[in-house]
């Protein structure tokens, strides 16, 4: 796998697609040796399960755990920290991990009651947890979902779960954005995989899930989360931090010189789920006929993107929507499955920052 490569996934088996991806791109040759020390940082934020947006699915941690016990690896830690106010071990109840342990035998290491040390971030001083520093391997497999700070919150952001509480209290005194590309010249990111399954519209603490049914993988933690901007409708003028990181030297932030590698097609394959109230209120604004998640979930991002700036109150139609619509007339449409329409945007599934340009040019 090269610096520049992205693969994606769609499906809904979260465990059966983690394991069919890390085949793809032949995790374990990049790991090596089998005596290493392997680390997985899920998020687990809060003790709530993933399918309320917040938290990394457990099936698909089982997914990476039975891949890499099956390659031979053997020493194999699940490290995170939840924020300040909750309790890890709560979340590792609630969102399924102490099951992981007792099925696969691997550990749990709290990060709120872990030892650390002070490192220079390239001019900020930040503390990190021993056992993060301490793995040969790192494997961050964040939510791709939105922080009603920051926007998004993915790869780069997910290692505040390495630093201790009182580190996690002074990034934000310093606006989240500097300390979080600023650990990251230092966190290790070997190998991301982001679980792109169910995560939240606009909160890291869940309420609002956005099924977009997929799962990410990549090894340049700027890159990954550039893309996902992409794909939740933000620029990167909104999200400071992945420019920051890029100056940095922690990664690339140019999507357009990305290999995106889609393993499977989304058509299919996705089952379509609308819940949380803001969700909800978004999809009114659509009228969708057998319309698979991956597709659904960018025009959400989308129109909340829209809601947002106050342009989509000049939404007069409902957008169409869904491989129902193939062959037939209509006025706007999103994806490939309403190319007969007077207006659609192609893509299969396109992303949300492309339905939002294209929205704008037709509402306003």
């Amino acid at each position: 796998m090269k610096r520049k490569d992205i693969y994606v996934i769609y499906g809904a088996d979260p465990k059966a697609m983690a394991m069919e991806i890390l085949n793809k791109v032949n995790l374990a040759h990049m790991i090596g040796d089998k005596k290493k020390k392997i680390g997985l940082k899920p998020n687990l934020v809060v003790a709530r399960p993933a399918d309320d947006g917040a938290t990394t699915h457990s099936e698909m941690t089982a997914g990476v755990i039975e891949y890499l016990q099956d390659k031979g690896y053997e020493d194999i830690s699940i490290i995170e920290g939840s924020w300040v106010g909750d309790r890890t071990s709560s979340a590792f109840k609630v969102c399924g991990y102490e099951e992981l342990k007792r099925k696969y035998g691997v550990s749990l290491i709290d990060t709120q009651k872990d030892s650390y040390k002070k490192y220079d971030c390239k001019g900020v001083d930040i503390n990190i947890c021993d056992s993060a520093m301490e793995v040969d391997y790192m494997i961050n497999m964040p939510v791709l979902k939105g922080h009603c700070q920051t926007g998004i919150t993915c790869a780069l952001k997910n290692n505040k779960g390495v630093i201790p509480n009182q580190e996690k209290r002074k990034f934000h005194t310093m606006g989240l954005h500097k300390p979080i590309a600023h650990l990251n010249t230092v966190a290790k990111n070997d190998f991301i995989l982001v679980d792109g399954i169910c995560g939240d519209l606009n909160f890291e603490e869940g309420g609002n899930p956005v099924s977009m049914n997929r799962i990410i993988a990549s090894i340049d933690p700027v890159l990954c989360d550039s893309y996902v901007c992409d794909l939740m409708g933000y620029s990167l003028d909104e999200v400071p931090y992945v420019k920051i990181s890029e100056k940095l030297g922690v990664g690339c932030a140019d999507t357009e010189e990305a290999n995106i590698v889609e393993i499977n097609e989304a058509r299919g394959n996705c089952k379509l789920t609308v819940s949380g109230r803001k969700v909800k209120n978004l999809s009114k604004n659509v009228q969708e006929i057998d319309a698979c998640s991956a597709c659904y979930g960018s025009l959400i991002h989308a129109l909340e993107r829209l809601e947002e700036s106050g342009d989509l109150r000049n939404l007069k139609e409902k957008i169409s929507i869904g491989q129902g619509f193939k062959y037939k007339d209509g006025k706007i449409g999103i994806g490939n499955c309403t190319s007969e329409f007077d207006n659609y945007l192609p893509g299969c599934p396109p992303k949300a920052i492309d339905i939002l340009n294209y929205l704008k040019k037709i509402i306003n």
